[in-house]
């Protein structure tokens, strides 16, 4: 197994920081459009996907632990590093945080959750009333649809910083971080 090098970036770091990058991405403007234009068609797909972004992102938590923090492509001062490091932080517990409390919200609300028509946990329907989705737990359920409301906006933020952040290092500093990025070596 291939592991990063200071020059350049395994396949496994490329294809798991690509992938999830590009569907947490594809989320949250499906999250903004569902809310924004009342779009809930477009709900079954954001469940299913981030269903699936879970599994990917934990993957990428486990390959980080194992392959460990990329070192820094240029000689930045503490507080750059500093910055980068909490702006990496903030990616990686998102990139958890989000789907599972989307989870919390959906099925912990009773509505239970299909990935691609495939059920992986049932509705919870009345029992008086088959027509009538009840919560299994309304307050985790509500606690959960405020974290994914905020943490959303503060991942938005994040992205933005970090995609900033890495044309910073192409344009102006051109120290190869964008091209270990693009599987490039430096």
């Amino acid at each position: 197994m291939q592991y990063d090098t200071h020059q350049k970036f395994s396949p496994t770091t490329l294809f798991l920081h690509w992938t999830v990058g590009l569907i947490i991405i594809g989320m949250l403007a499906s999250g903004v459009y569902m809310v924004e234009q009342n779009a809930y068609w477009v709900f079954s797909w954001h469940k299913s996907f981030g269903f699936i972004v879970l599994f990917l992102a934990l993957a990428r938590v486990a390959w980080r632990m194992k392959n460990g923090w990329p070192t820094a492509a240029g000689d930045y001062s503490a507080l750059v590093h500093g910055v980068a490091k909490v702006i990496h932080w903030v990616l990686i517990l998102s990139t958890l945080l989000m789907p599972i409390s989307g989870l919390m919200t959906s099925v912990l609300g009773g509505h239970g959750l299909s990935v691609f028509g495939l059920e992986v946990f049932a509705q919870n329907f009345s029992v008086e009333d088959p027509e009538k989705t009840l919560p299994i737990n309304y307050e985790l359920s509500k606690l959960g649809g405020t974290v994914h409301h905020y943490l959303g906006y503060v991942l938005i933020g994040a992205v933005v910083l970090h995609v900033a952040g890495a044309l910073k290092h192409h344009i102006m500093d051109k120290d190869g971080t964008l091209r270990r990025m693009l599987g490039k070596s430096i």
